[in-house]
């Protein structure tokens, strides 16, 4: 029984790091694509430190780039201005830092017609922002986890 108290130990602080981090899919439904309204989709979402953006969208149609606050407000992802540079269609950005973030389509014309947009990432969840932004975990799998570990102290 000694040697599965660190298994469960190592379970529990999994489930909790699953809690704590958020993965966003950017767009929704519409994904990254022109003629979605990105800050409209940012508006209202609480980012932290942890959490992750999926972008989805065709290969090589688009882009995803990370810009500078200057690469943002001039529609520039070349240069100095950018960050990081994908269009493989299936960009994972998980977000590292605090402060704000630039995201643009650096497509001739995209960024322009407002494929782009700026959020704000806190350090660490908090408060109401934490609970409602939270993922939810499937009851199965916590009942899963629950009696794996309950396996390994008793059997």
């Amino acid at each position: 029984m000694a040697t599965a108290l660190p298994l469960v130990a190592l379970l529990v602080a999994g489930c909790a790091a699953l809690a704590s981090a958020t993965t966003f899919t950017v767009g929704e439904s519409q994904g990254w694509t022109t003629g979605a309204n990105y800050d409209s989709w940012a508006n209202g979402k609480s980012f932290a430190v942890g959490d992750t953006l999926v972008f989805r969208y065709v290969s090589k149609a688009h882009t995803v780039t990370e810009v500078t606050k200057s690469g943002y407000d001039t529609c520039s992802g070349s240069g100095a201005n950018a960050l990081s540079d994908d269009d493989s269609g299936s960009t994972t950005v998980t977000l590292t830092t605090p402060g704000t973030h630039y995201f643009i389509c650096n497509v001739p014309g995209h960024c322009a017609s407002g494929m782009k947009f700026a959020i704000t990432v806190s350090a660490t969840r908090s408060g109401a922002a934490a609970s409602a932004a939270a993922p939810q975990v499937p009851v199965a799998s916590v009942a899963v986890a629950a009696a794996a570990a309950i396996k390994l102290l008793f059997f």
